[in-house]
């Protein structure tokens, strides 16, 4: 089983936002940076957007492969 993720977005600055996958043990402390924004987004929204993008590749990027599960 792999540990939970978190996607986060701040706002570090005013009208800049950064997005930043957070992983944690299973009860969700101790958090890690896995993945993070290079640049900041003019918005809440496009900054979700792009960390949710990047969420779902690292999602796919854990999925056992489907020669893996035939053997």
């Amino acid at each position: 089983m792999t540990n939970p993720i978190e996607l986060i977005i701040e706002e570090p600055l005013p009208g800049a936002f950064v997005w930043q996958l957070l992983e944690t043990d299973d009860q969700g402390t101790h958090p890690r940076v896995l993945r993070k924004a290079f640049d900041a987004a003019e918005s809440y929204e496009l900054a979700l957007s792009a960390g949710q993008r990047a969420l779902q590749s690292e999602i796919r990027h854990r999925a056992p492969s489907p020669s893996a599960s035939a053997s």
